[in-house]
């Protein structure tokens, strides 16, 4: 089975496990952002069922620690999301690379964006099954559209929206902002994590893991999860950042209302954003009527509902100190020659024509005649000059590099 995200595959073999444990069979996840050890062992200990995302999946095949030789159903979710990512090619090749006669299966939104192909080549004697167009309205599911005049009047209807007792997921456009916004919202006493492509997947998975299990109300998010993220209960979607495109409206707004349920999505609009947002709208296939608003209005506390208590945030450990390195320009101690046997690499340098130093910055032992120490010191910011005894002595700062022989 393939899936174009981490969490989609997560969540499918979430799914898939009680199933396959009643009918004696293994499943194993493969996905990319995490050490391929633990999965390469699953993969060699026996795999029933393999939930992969395209691109780790190929890095294994490329390594022959696995074959796709004795597949013999291949199923491809979310594949116009695919498309979208850049994963049809690869995808190809993982088809191309299961047996001829097997089973295939395609689940799709759409059929555009070379979806179609896909389905022209490996699919035979093909049979669809539509359940229902993509711009079908959700029944249960109420579009609410919010002017605002300004930015800051943006920003506190935003975490007016955000205070409920309900889950909420809130998306924006940009990695930077889903992560300020959680910190914002959790310092304000809200309870929220964030949902990005910046995160690892452990992080990813304890973010979602927290609000699934209600110790965080708000999952804020980018568009990474618009698509396969399911949680329970998600009663309000909010819009802060319209999306780009009528298809990513209907996909993040499709967190809510799910499984018969009811739930609201609001988009928030500043005026600059007004004509964008009708056309958006209009392709989505959404008539809903545009509302001014602050925070206060009736129909923003309406769709709060019961404001949640004010939840402290977690304290966080102060950093230990950190110790003081020990610098690397270390001085050369008066006098003191070189321990015997030791690599010079500086003087090394010298004699090989590697280091130059103008003739003013060259100095030699005023000690005894006859002797020498032969010792070569590396000096940052500083110019030395030897006394009547063979010792340094700095006279002046001075930028740069300079070596000096004493």
């Amino acid at each position: 089975m393939l899936a174009p995200t981490r969490e989609l595959a997560t969540q499918i073999t979430a799914a898939l496990q009680p199933l396959a444990a009643a009918s004696g069979l293994r499943v194993t996840t493969i996905f990319g952002g995490v050490p391929q050890n633990r999965q390469v062992k699953a993969l060699q200990s026996g795999a029933d069922i393999v939930v992969a995302c395209p691109g780790r999946l190929e890095d294994l095949m490329g390594q022959r620690l696995i074959s796709l030789d004795a597949v013999e159903v291949t199923v491809i979710d979310e594949a116009d999301h695919m498309a979208d990512l850049g994963f049809l090619p690869g995808v190809t090749r993982i088809l191309a690379a299961t047996p001829a006669g097997g089973q295939r299966l395609l689940f799709s939104a759409t059929l555009d964006n070379g979806v179609d192909k896909l389905v022209k080549r490996f699919l035979r004697n093909e049979v669809s099954h539509a359940v229902d167009s993509d711009t079908s309205p959700v029944d249960a599911m109420t579009h609410h559209v919010f002017h605002v005049a300004s930015a800051e009047a943006k920003k506190q209807l935003v975490h007016t929206l955000a205070s409920g007792t309900g889950r909420r997921i809130l998306f924006l456009r940009t990695k930077h902002h889903a992560r300020k916004l959680a910190k914002q919202l959790t310092e304000a006493g809200i309870p929220s994590v964030d949902l990005h492509g910046n995160l690892s997947q452990p992080a990813r998975d304890r973010n979602l893991a927290a609000f699934a299990a209600g110790t965080a109300r708000v999952l804020v998010a980018t568009d990474i999860a618009a698509r396969g993220v399911h949680v329970d209960d998600v009663e309000l979607v909010v819009h802060i950042d319209p999306p780009a495109e009528h298809k990513a409206y209907l996909h993040r707004s499709g967190r809510t209302a799910r499984a018969g349920r009811s739930g609201d999505v609001v988009t928030v609009v500043l005026p600059e954003q007004r004509r964008d947002t009708q056309v958006l709208l209009r392709r989505a296939g959404i008539a809903a009527k545009p509302e001014e608003v602050s925070a206060d209005s009736d129909s923003v506390q309406a769709l709060v509902g019961e404001v949640a208590p004010y939840q402290a945030p977690p304290a966080v450990a102060p950093a230990a100190p950190r110790t003081a390195r020990r610098r690397r320009d270390a001085r050369v101690v008066a006098g003191k020659a070189p321990t015997p046997g030791t690599p010079d690499r500086a003087a090394d340098a010298a004699r090989a024509g590697r280091v130059r130093w103008p003739a003013a910055d060259r100095f030699r032992s005023g000690g005894p005649a006859g002797t020498s120490t032969g010792c070569f010191g590396i000096h940052l910011n500083e110019r030395r000059k030897i006394d009547g005894t063979g010792n340094c002595e700095m006279v002046q700062r001075r930028k740069g590099l300079r070596l000096h022989r004493s």
